[in-house]
């Protein structure tokens, strides 16, 4: 049984990953750390789990002996404080935060405004897309789980952009529930704020912006132009975001969906669908992709549960990789529906 640790276990993501983690047929929550709720069983923070995790909340990891793998789900800035002391008594480390992802550390520096204190790690850390880099996430110590946003862009995009059957330049117009904002509130998720509203936010600057530019410029044979618009809209969970490409020349709807079909139709996550639905995939680590042909342009599609196949998932189907687990260990449930 492997023993794994979660680091911030109060938000939203460390209550996902021990909701799903609880019930893994090969893990045993070992530790889950909180600086504000130490000493507290969990099941008295998180009352979903009463019966599933029967452990107490710590204030530091360390305190914890003999753990293969810890999830670091904390804001930016503190994994890269926690990271390097994980790796050096050889524990795999999965950090959900924006942290590793970014291997520039320009780039880094800029859009997070903070110093990086980890260059050494940074270059080591993979990207956890598997459906994309599944190898590479079999033989890494350090995975840098990717964004919400960027998880349903890159699987409605990356398809079209090896294809070479459209222009390098997308424009993305994304919409997500209030979870993504976190569990502190603020002026913006207040009920009376955002209810019965959509209200575009961080435009130009949202910092899922070079994590998408990166990613996707490792399918396209030059740089990426993206402009991303997010919205904020008045449900939970899921993401669903609209990508919008003009075609090289002419292409049809039959072609279009040969590309997906090729990509992912041998994937147990990830489903080309007609009519992309929130709904159908909340809860669950499954993904929906779409397209559509319109003229000269196409549309694609990308539908996740952000705390799910957007975060905690995800970060799970990378430790099954990470530790020689069947992919899909923990995981194999499908979405809400309703």
């Amino acid at each position: 049984m492997t023993r794994v640790g979660i680091i911030g276990g109060t938000g939203y993501t460390g209550g996902e990953l021990a909701r799903i983690l609880s019930t893994h047929p090969d893990v045993e929550i070992a530790a889950m750390t909180s600086r504000q709720n130490a000493g507290a069983k969990v099941s008295d923070i998180h009352s979903y789990l009463k019966g599933y995790v029967d452990i107490t909340f710590t204030e530091k990891i360390s305190e914890t002996k003999d753990l293969d793998l810890v999830f670091v789900a904390t804001p930016h800035g503190v994994a890269m404080s926690e990271v390097p002391a994980l790796l050096d008594q050889g524990i795999k480390a999965i950090d959900l935060s924006g942290d590793y992802r970014l291997h520039d550390v320009s780039v880094y520096e800029k859009w997070y405004g903070h110093k990086h204190t980890d260059t050494e790690n940074l270059p080591k850390a993979v990207y956890g897309l598997p459906e994309f880099f599944r190898d590479e996430i079999r033989g890494a110590d350090l995975v840098a789980n990717p964004g919400c946003y960027a998880t349903s862009i890159i699987l409605a995009c990356a398809p079209l952009l090896k294809s070479g059957l459209v222009e390098e330049d997308v424009i993305v117009d994304a919409k997500s529930g209030t979870s993504g904002a976190g569990m502190v509130p603020s002026q913006r998720t207040h009920h009376s704020t955002c209810g019965e509203s959509i209200i575009p936010y961080s435009v130009g600057s949202h910092r899922h912006t070079p994590e998408v530019e990166m990613a996707v410029d490792r399918f396209a044979s030059s740089h990426m132009n993206v402009t991303f618009v997010p919205n904020l809209v008045p449900i939970v969970r899921g993401i669903i975001s609209s990508c919008y490409f003009d075609l090289k020349g002419d292409c049809t709807q039959e072609e279009i969906d040969e590309v997906y079909e090729g990509q992912y139709g041998g994937e147990r996550f990830v489903h080309y669908v007609k009519e992309p639905s929130i709904r159908a995939v909340v809860g669950s680590n499954h993904a929906q992709v779409s397209s559509r042909v319109i003229g000269g342009k196409v549309v694609s599609f990308g539908v996740v549960d952000n705390l799910v196949k957007g975060a905690a998932g995800q970060a799970v189907q990378c430790m099954n990789l990470m530790l020689n687990n069947k992919e899909n260990a923990g995981l194999d449930m499908p979405g809400l529906g309703v």
